[in-house]
C-alpha cells in the first residue's frame, strides 16, 4: 500500500519556475489550470480524503465521459473505467504521439497511473447498458465536446475547420495524421479516431473565453438588453460601432495570448456613443477573437482556411455571422442543425465496428449536417485591416491590467498618505474660519 507522502507535495511540482510550455511537445498543451492534471494535482496536495482513497485503492480518476461510462455499465458492480483518445488528450497526462498515459507527465503531477482510465478509440463497442429501459443496448461512441462538433460538421479532410459559438468559442482545425505543435499560442489535440484500426487524426484548437457570456453580461450586469436575443435588433440600429471596441477579457485572454492578468475594457467612447454601439462592439469582439485564432492557425499550418463552418446557439444571429464573414474575409457556412456536437457523437457511435449504421470514409459525409446558408464577405481588405488594427490596439490596452490595478492601488495609498497633511491643514482652517464666523454673528 502506498504511503500518504507519495501522493502529497511533489519535488519539482508546479511552481513559479516551471515554464508554461515545458510539456507542449509531449502533450500539446500549455501548463494551465484549465486542464485536468493541474486540478488533480491540487486535490492530491490539499484533499486528504483523496489521498486516503488512493492509498486504500478505492479512488479512480477520469473526465466526465469516464464517470458516465462507469455508471452506465454498472458502477461498483463491474463498471467500465475507460475514456477515449480525445478526452485523454485534454488532461495533460497523455502523450499525443503514442496515445498512452505518459510516465514523465504522471510523475511530474504526482498522479498514480493505476487510477487513470484505459484509453480507447472514439468509435467501438465498449460495453452495453447495464440496466434501465435501454439495458443491453451497445455503447459505441465517445468524443470530447469540440471534437464531436468537428465530426458533426464533417471536417474529415486536412485543412477543414469549424467554430462553435456558445458561452465561449472553440475553433478546431483538422491537421491530418501528424500533430502540429503550435508556435502561436494554440493547443494541439486529438480530433478523433473512428475505430481501433483507424488512424488518429489531430487538430489545432483555439479557445475564446467570452463569447455568448459577453452578451449575457450586457443583459444581466448592464441592463442594456432584456433578453439575449435582443442583441441583434439593438446592434442593427447602427451601421457600425462608431470607433467603439470592446475586449471582454473578464477572466483573462485565452488563445493566442494566454494572458491571465488581462481584463475587459471598452474604449473609443465619445459623447455620441450609445448602447447600440456597445452592443455591436460586443458582437464584433466575438468575431475579432475568432479571426485572431484563425490567423494563428493559418500561420501554424501554412495552409489558409478557405471557409469556416460554424455551429452553436449564437449562429442563429444573422448579423453576427455576417460580421464574422466580413472580418475573416472568407465564407462562413452555417448548417441546418446547429447542435453538431450531438450529431458527431451519434456519427461515431453509428460507425463502430459491429454496429455500422454507416461506414467510415467518404460516405460518412452523407450523415452529417446539411449546409443551409453561406455568409460571404461584404467589405474590402483595406477596411477589414483598418478595423483589425484598432482591435489589436484595444487588446494591448487590456493586457496586464490586474498587475496595473494592484500597482494603482498602491499609488492611491501613497497619494493619500502624501496629501493627508494638506487635507488636515485645509479641514482645520475651514473649521476655524467657521467658528470665527459664528462668534462674530453672536457678538
Amino acid at each position: 500500500m502506498a504511503s500518504a507522502s507519495k501522493y502529497g507535495p511533489l519535488v519539482g511540482a508546479v511552481d513559479q519556475g516551471t515554464s508554461s510550455t515545458r510539456f507542449l511537445t509531449k502533450c500539446g498543451l500549455p501548463l494551465s489550470t484549465y486542464f485536468s492534471a493541474v486540478k488533480l494535482k491540487w486535490m492530491l496536495d490539499n484533499c486528504q480524503q483523496v489521498v486516503t482513497a488512493i492509498n486504500e485503492k478505492r479512488c479512480l480518476f477520469g473526465t466526465v465521459d469516464s464517470w458516465l461510462m462507469w455508471n452506465l455499465t454498472g458502477g461498483t458492480k463491474g463498471g467500465l473505467h475507460i475514456t477515449d483518445v480525445t478526452n485523454a488528450s485534454r488532461t495533460m497526462l497523455m502523450s499525443i504521439h503514442n496515445h498512452k498515459w505518459d510516465a514523465e507527465l504522471c510523475r511530474f503531477f504526482s498522479v498514480p497511473m493505476d487510477i487513470l482510465p484505459e484509453i480507447r478509440s472514439c468509435s467501438e463497442i465498449y460495453s452495453v447498458m447495464s440496466e434501465g429501459s435501454l439495458k443491453g443496448i451497445p455503447i459505441s461512441g465517445i468524443l470530447g465536446d469540440q471534437q464531436s462538433a468537428l465530426v458533426g460538421q464533417a471536417c474529415f479532410k486536412e485543412g477543414q475547420a469549424k467554430n462553435t459559438y456558445g458561452t465561449g468559442c472553440f475553433l478546431l482545425y483538422n491537421t491530418g495524421q501528424q500533430p502540429v505543435i503550435s508556435e502561436h499560442g494554440l493547443l494541439t489535440t486529438v480530433a478523433y479516431q473512428l475505430g481501433r484500426k483507424q488512424p488518429v487524426i489531430y487538430a489545432l484548437e483555439g479557445s475564446v473565453a467570452i463569447a455568448g457570456a459577453c452578451i449575457r453580461w450586457l443583459k444581466d450586469n448592464m441592463g442594456i438588453i432584456e433578453k439575449s436575443s435582443d442583441i441583434e435588433k439593438l446592434a442593427s440600429t447602427v451601421k457600425d460601432t462608431a470607433g467603439t471596441y470592446f475586449v471582454p477579457a473578464f477572466s483573462g485572454l485565452y488563445a493566442p495570448y494566454w494572458q491571465t492578468d488581462a481584463r475587459g475594457i471598452i474604449c473609443g467612447l465619445t459623447q455620441f456613443t450609445t448602447k447600440a454601439h456597445i452592443a455591436r462592439a460586443a458582437l464584433e469582439a466575438v468575431c475579432f477573437q475568432t479571426k485572431e485564432i484563425l490567423d494563428a492557425m493559418n500561420q501554424d499550418s501554412g495552409i489558409p482556411i478557405p471557409s469556416l463552418q460554424v455551429d452553436g446557439g449564437m449562429t442563429e444571429n444573422p448579423l453576427l455571422m455576417q460580421i464574422q464573414a466580413d472580418l475573416l474575409g472568407i465564407p462562413v457556412i452555417r448548417p441546418s442543425m446547429p447542435e453538431t456536437t450531438a450529431l458527431g457523437a451519434a456519427i461515431a457511435a453509428g460507425a463502430a465496428e459491429g454496429v455500422q449504421v454507416w461506414k467510415v470514409g467518404d460516405k460518412l459525409d452523407s450523415c452529417t449536417a446539411i449546409t443551409t446558408y453561406t455568409y460571404n464577405p461584404s467589405i474590402g481588405d483595406s477596411e477589414r485591416e483598418k478595423r483589425y488594427a484598432k482591435w489589436k490596439r484595444a487588446v494591448e490596452r487590456s493586457m496586464h491590467w490586474q498587475s496595473d490595478e494592484e500597482d494603482s492601488t498602491e499609488d492611491v495609498k501613497n497619494m493619500v498618505c502624501r496629501t493627508l497633511p494638506f487635507g488636515l491643514f485645509f479641514f482645520s482652517n475651514f473649521v476655524l474660519m467657521r467658528m470665527m464666523s459664528l462668534w462674530r454673528e453672536t457678538s
